[in-house]
């Protein structure tokens, strides 16, 4: 199975009930809750088109390079991801990265993680591009942010 389109989407939830609870609700933010998700690395097949959100069949089995990070109250929880096609297109990249992090630190990771996976491989990549969450969880709560590229079945 070699993927054609794929979009990128993003979440978050709070929830007084549970982390559960509150990755259902940036689940359903994303809108992905109606999906069973199952990650996958981080590989572009050659000519895998961005799309825009679109709404995926219920139960649909649903391939995704996903970043997630969940935490209690008072934290600052960050989860993103960074995507760039090889420079002649042959296939794209995505990295993923999620912690306890602010915006700017989450975006230097995703740089960082990006640049080495395309110095491992000895290729140049063309425009960077980002997609990230960001979390102040609060008081009496739990919280979950998530940043997902979603293969389109």
């Amino acid at each position: 199975m070699i993927p054609k389109e794929f979009f990128i989407t993003s979440g978050k939830g709070i929830s007084p009930v549970s982390e559960l609870n509150a990755f259902d609700l940036a689940l359903k933010k994303a809108g992905v809750a109606q999906c069973n998700l199952v990650p996958v690395s981080s590989i572009l097949p050659p000519k895998c088109k961005n799309r825009k959100w679109r709404k995926i069949p219920a139960g649909s089995i649903t391939h995704a390079v996903i970043a997630r990070m969940d935490g209690g109250e008072g934290t600052t929880i960050g989860a993103g991801i960074a995507w760039a096609w090889e420079s002649e297109r042959k296939y794209g990249l995505v990295a993923e990265a999620h912690g306890y992090m602010d915006a700017r630190a989450l975006k230097e990771t995703l740089q960082w993680k990006i640049k080495e996976m395309a110095k491992i491989r000895g290729v140049k990549i063309d425009k960077r591009n980002y997609r990230m969450e960001v979390l102040r969880v609060p008081m009496d709560n739990y919280g979950c942010v998530m940043s997902a590229l979603i293969y389109v079945p």
